[in-house]
This record gives C-alpha cells, sequence and structure tokens, in this order.
C-alpha cells in the first residue's frame, strides 16, 4: 500500500470514528476506503481489520459519554451482552451469505427510517420517558442485542445508525442518550465480530491498529460535539447519514450489481 493510499485510509478512519460517535454509520465511510486501499483484499479481511479499528473508537465514545452525561445501563449493559454473541454468529456466517440477500430489505428498511424521521421532527428531540415500559425495554434489548448485532456481524454499515432509532423510537430515549446507549451496543457488536474474523484469520492487525488510533480521535470530537450541541444536531446527521447509506446502497444494487 502506497503513502497516498494509506494517508487517505487513514483519514477515512477518523471520520468514520466522528460519524460513527454522533449517530453510527462510519462503516460506510471506512469499508469503501479500506476496498480500495487494498484492491482484492477479501470481503471479511476487510470487515475484520474494519472491526479492530471500530472497536477501539465505539469504546472511546462510550467512554466520552459516560463520563458526560447519563447511560440507561440497564438498558444499555444486557443488549451489549447479548450482542456479543449475536455479532459472532453474524460474522461467522459472514462469507457465506451474499449481499444480494439483504441489501434490498436494508435499502427498504433505511428509507422508511428517512421518511419516518422527516414526517416526525420531534422525534429524539426530548425524551418521552413514558415509552419506558417493561415490554418496550425487553423489545429494544431483542432488536439492539439480537437483530442488529447479527446485521453487524455480517456486514456493518449502518449499525450505529439503526441502534440510535431503535432506542429512541422503542424506549423513547432522546437522541444523545440514544447515540450514548448505541455506543455501548456498538462496542459489544465489534468486540463480538472481531473475535470470530481474529481467529479466522481475517484480520490484519498493523493496519487495523494504524486505523484504530484515528478512530479514537474522530470519536472523541465526535462524541464532544454531539454532547455539546444537542439532539438537533444528532438527528441532522442521522438524516445525512441514512440517506448516504440508501444512495450507497442503490449504487451496489443497481449500478455496481
Amino acid at each position: 500500500m502506497d503513502v497516498v493510499s494509506l494517508s487517505t485510509l487513514l483519514a477515512a478512519a477518523a471520520m468514520a470514528g466522528w460519524v460513527d460517535a454522533v449517530v453510527g454509520g462510519g462503516g460506510l465511510l471506512l469499508l469503501p476506503a479500506l476496498l480500495v486501499a487494498a484492491p482484492g483484499v477479501p470481503v471479511a479481511t476487510a470487515l475484520g481489520t474494519n472491526k479492530l479499528a471500530a472497536i477501539f473508537g465505539t469504546a472511546t465514545a462510550a467512554a466520552t459519554y459516560a463520563r458526560r452525561t447519563k447511560v440507561d445501563w440497564r438498558l444499555a449493559g444486557p443488549a451489549a451482552g447479548v450482542a456479543v454473541l449475536s455479532a459472532g454468529v453474524g460474522a461467522a456466517l459472514a462469507g457465506a451469505v451474499p449481499a444480494s440477500a439483504y441489501r434490498p430489505v436494508v435499502l427498504v428498511v433505511l428509507v422508511a427510517v428517512a421518511v419516518f424521521v422527516l414526517l416526525r421532527p420531534r422525534l429524539g428531540v426530548v425524551a418521552v420517558p413514558a415509552r419506558r415500559t417493561r415490554v418496550r425495554v425487553v423489545a429494544a434489548v431483542g432488536v439492539a442485542g439480537v437483530g442488529i448485532a447479527l446485521y453487524d456481524g455480517l456486514i456493518g454499515p449502518g449499525t450505529g445508525t439503526f441502534l440510535v432509532l431503535a432506542f429512541t423510537t422503542l424506549v423513547g430515549a432522546d437522541f444523545v442518550h440514544g447515540s450514548a446507549m448505541a455506543k455501548v451496543v456498538n462496542a459489544g457488536t465489534n468486540l463480538g465480530a472481531l473475535v470470530v474474523f481474529a481467529l479466522t484469520g481475517h484480520v490484519w492487525w498493523w493496519l487495523g491498529a494504524a486505523m484504530a488510533v484515528c478512530n479514537i480521535a474522530g470519536a472523541v470530537v465526535g462524541a464532544r460535539m454531539a454532547l455539546r450541541r444537542g439532539s438537533g444536531f444528532v438527528r441532522v446527521v442521522l438524516l445525512v447519514v441514512v440517506l448516504a447509506l440508501v444512495a450507497k446502497l442503490g449504487y451496489d444494487q443497481w449500478v455496481a450489481g
């Protein structure tokens, strides 16, 4: 890998850390950058190396949120624990499930998410504690810790965004506190997937470590910015990331094939 490709990849890692810390979706930047910088790299190796960088960024962002705001550990903790196992299962299946099998479904979900957020301008701007019932908490743990975590192990881009939306819609968290819980769970999904990719030899350790340093830097800046600017800022970034994901997956589905 030449100096220009490496520099571009490290810059993408920093930007991905920022996006992940604010609202999730950093894989949208980092995975394509890794595949371009290292032509011919197996998809599983790209995913594993990305997880090595991402786990440091999400853990750093989670710690930053935890120091500066209240994290609902009774919800985020169990979801993160289940997510480690679910993401590991997803990573084990990563090579067996073609992108064409999930891409149309994810596209439909993302478009629905964009429309839903646009039509509900108050969603996530203020917390709605009344939604935090026992049934909804169990549902949130299941959706985040099983469904979304399994998806993260399989491919990943957009995981943090889905987690934020799960916590805001199901238990009424505002975007800042939803993002804080999402980082905790996302750290769990990254850990589960990384263990499986590492055991199967699909991690470039030195490159992943260099990317991790940049990812951490971006995560610190992103988490602090989200906390300082509040839920309205996170909502705007959320919409931008969702629309970018739709554009990327749509291009992969109908243009790149």
